[in-house]
């Protein structure tokens, strides 16, 4: 309970600082709500994406944006070739307005520091960073997708182009052992990461009847490493195997991908003898699961095998 406390009183703070409770945010003519919206529009936007990156409510965004369109600031307009998608763009009247909120934003940003001693300041913009990158790890989301999904799809190019590259001979995905349709229930299942509505992940699990499950796809946008996006689609994989009554789970690497290979390791994967024929792969793990009060799954080790943490990984 403090420590719900502390983030409650935290966020008064933050509000009461930038002024989040003015109607007149950075003293324009318009509530943060519209100010925002109008940044974040910058060259133009699909309403759907705008909608999924600031979180919002359909009926309130499309509020927002005929205020902002009655004010003369956007434009809305509809994909000539899908009727349904609507683009919102910046008028000239609105780019002006929004290189002032850039312009006050600054100044808002200086006033923060002005007050505070150098060695303040700099313990105000790490702690700042240190926040931001915390409050967005929990903006992730994971979520079950079909592997031919679009953002599945996406995911999985991404990551075929990483291994080709990181692979001294390349990657072809059609010599590996684990095709779209593994991926698909009763077979297996396939989880997406997303951030602000973008995809920033992925990871599959197989099903082998009495054999224990074998995690593969796992992969992480560069942008997002770093967020513990990684471990989490791990935790979650090794979840899935234990609701369906595995006791291990299994999965492979390539020698290159040593962060990969720490990543495992430190989650409690033990190496052991190939259990596949992938023919990518250099190391294979497994992990045993148990379950303990007050926690979802616990993994068990076979053997005291250790390894530096990494947040992030590729594997085949």
């Amino acid at each position: 309970m403090e420590t719900v406390s502390r983030i409650r009183s935290f966020n008064r703070v933050v509000t009461e600082r930038v002024g989040a409770l003015n109607d007149h945010y950075l003293a324009l003519d318009r509530p943060l709500g519209e100010a925002r919206l109008l940044w974040e529009i910058g060259g133009g936007a699909e309403v759907r994406r705008l909608r999924a990156r600031l979180g919002l409510d359909s009926g309130y965004l499309s509020r927002l944006i005929r205020s902002l369109e009655a004010q003369g600031l956007v434009g809305i307009s509809s994909s000539g070739e899908d009727g349904r998608v609507r683009t919102v763009e910046l008028t000239p009247a609105g780019r002006t307005e929004r290189a002032l909120m850039d312009e006050r934003s600054d100044e808002l940003a200086r006033s923060f520091l002005d007050p505070l001693s150098e060695s303040q300041r700099e313990r105000l913009v790490s702690a700042m960073a240190e926040v931001e990158r915390l409050l967005t790890a929990s903006l992730v989301e994971i979520v079950d997708v079909d592997p031919a999904d679009a953002d599945a799809q996406h995911c999985l190019r991404e990551y075929f182009g990483e291994l080709d590259d990181r692979f001294d001979a390349g990657f072809d995905p059609a010599r590996s052992i684990a095709g779209v349709d593994d991926f698909r229930p009763p077979d297996g299942l396939f989880l997406v990461a997303r951030l602000r509505g973008d995809p920033i992940g992925c990871g599959g699990l197989r099903f082998h009847g009495e054999e224990p499950p074998d995690i593969k796809r796992m992969w992480v946008a560069k942008p997002a490493r770093g967020l513990g996006v990684g471990r989490r689609l791990l935790r979650e994989l090794a979840q899935r195997a234990m609701a369906v009554g595995a006791g291990t789970v299994r999965l492979e690497t390539n020698g290159a991908l040593t962060e990969a290979i720490a990543l495992y390791r430190s989650s409690g994967y033990a190496e052991v003898d190939a259990f596949n024929a992938e023919p990518y792969a250099h190391h294979w793990f497994e992990k045993g699961l148990t379950r303990e009060p007050g926690s979802r799954v616990c993994a068990t080790q076979r053997s005291d095998a250790q390894g530096s943490s990494a947040e992030t990984s590729t594997r085949p």
